[in-house]
């Protein structure tokens, strides 16, 4: 069975609907001095952070993975839903008196986001040996930035395959961080958006970041991927959901789709196609690890979507 390094955050998600748009809201003459409360028409606690939703579509997928990662003393919980889901925590540091990172994430009616994240024990680098042997490559997600900042250069020195995403994290790490993580890796992740936070804080343009990382993975929601290599670029649409019940978490299961694709040698392409057909059950679900496929669904979507059969 492959098996895949996922760093990253490890997360109980509080998610929460407003029923109307955040844009509404904003004066903006004000905006030197926003005060705002939403009421919000619903709610829900489940698992969440980076590591463990792409850990979770990696098991769906029938991939292992090492989540390096830290959460507190309130972790029991989530532990027995890992290993229900066919994820294996005990790569997961524990870190006594602290309690495990917190997303508060608010969404409108048009799928807009605002976020509050707490990092908690999440914020402690992993400070544990990462057993690369036997592995097959290392995902760099979101996370704690000490472990952002180290994790990319001990797979550089190993000489070991990682990609690099750092979505979320992108203001909390300075330009020359976000340099040294995209050098060396071999795909570069993030929304459409994010790559124009990254152009921003790097002074680097796509043209740019593609000489030190041969591949861009560019998401751009329901208008689909861009797959951007120095040979040139490959557009990819968007498998359709069924229906958009919460955005939440679906980049993390298009980095597990991405992944699976990679394991099994496919195309850049089709990666990107797998990558979005895994997407689309995520969002079909409120919460980040509440849906759920079989091998035989997940084919029978893809050549709905792309016309193609899924070798897998």
């Amino acid at each position: 069975m492959s098996r895949v390094i996922v760093s990253g955050s490890v997360a109980y998600d509080r998610i929460m609907d407003f029923d109307g748009l955040f844009s509404e809201h904003f004066v903006p003459d004000k905006l030197h001095s926003i005060n705002l409360s939403f009421q919000v028409q619903k709610l829900s606690l489940g698992f969440g952070g980076t590591a463990g939703n792409i850990a979770y579509n990696l098991a769906l997928l029938g991939v292992q993975s090492d989540i390096i990662a830290t959460v507190g003393e309130d972790f029991s919980k989530y532990r027995s839903h890992m290993l229900l889901s066919g994820i294996n925590p005990q790569t997961i540091r524990t870190l006594e008196g602290e309690m495990t990172s917190s997303a508060h994430v608010f969404t409108d009616k048009a799928d807009n986001q605002i976020a509050a994240f707490h990092m908690g024990a999440g914020g402690y680098t992993y400070d544990s040996p990462v057993d690369t042997d036997g592995r097959d490559l290392a995902i760099v997600a979101p996370g704690c930035i000490e472990d952002m900042r180290l994790l990319p250069e001990i797979y550089r020195k190993r000489g070991f395959s990682y990609l690099y995403d750092p979505a979320q994290a992108i203001t909390a790490l300075s330009g020359e961080d976000l340099r040294a993580g995209m050098s060396g890796a071999k795909i570069l992740f993030g929304s459409d958006y994010e790559f124009g936070l990254m152009a921003q804080k790097t002074g680097w343009m796509e043209n740019a970041m593609l000489e030190h990382v041969p591949t861009l993975v560019i998401t751009q929601g329901a208008e689909g991927s861009r797959i951007v290599t120095r040979d040139g670029e490959i557009r990819v649409k968007v498998a359709p959901a069924k229906d958009l019940t919460d955005p939440t978490g679906a980049g993390d299961a298009y980095r597990a789709g991405f992944i699976r694709g990679m394991l099994a040698g496919f195309s850049l392409e089709n990666c990107a196609k797998l990558a979005s057909t895994v997407a689309a059950y995520t969002v079909e679900t409120y919460g980040t690890q509440t849906h759920k496929f079989t091998m035989d669904e997940l084919k029978q979507r893809y050549k709905e979507a792309y016309g193609e059969t899924l070798a897998l």
